[in-house]
């Protein structure tokens, strides 16, 4: 009787496999663990850039992973299911946040 439709997680068939936490260190490694979206270095999650519902041939694909932390995820898992919308002010100053962050120098 919610209002909510259900979410269904696509990818759960994935993120259980040996093959998957393989993947998800060698991601971790890339992205130096550290949340892409953000400077932060704890809850870090491994995300589907284009999400398995859609796009299933990209499950195990390295290019297809980014690691979020966890309310970068949430955030980015909310407007994909849509209950909620990017905010472009707000996306363009975690922008600058992050590049600033990365290169202290610049």
């Amino acid at each position: 009787m919610g209002l909510m439709k259900e979410y269904k997680r696509h990818s759960a068939r994935v993120t259980r496999t040996k093959r998957w936490k393989a993947l998800r260190q060698e991601a971790l490694r890339r992205d130096g663990w550290c949340c892409v979206r953000c400077p932060e270095r704890r809850r870090l999650e491994v995300d589907h850039i284009l999400p398995v519902k859609t796009h299933p041939e990209l499950a195990f694909d390295l290019s297809n992973l980014q690691c979020l932390c966890g309310p970068c995820h949430s955030r980015k898992t909310r407007i994909e299911v849509g209950l909620g919308k990017p905010n472009p002010a707000r996306e363009a100053w975690k922008t600058l946040v992050r590049e600033t962050h990365r290169n202290p120098e610049a």
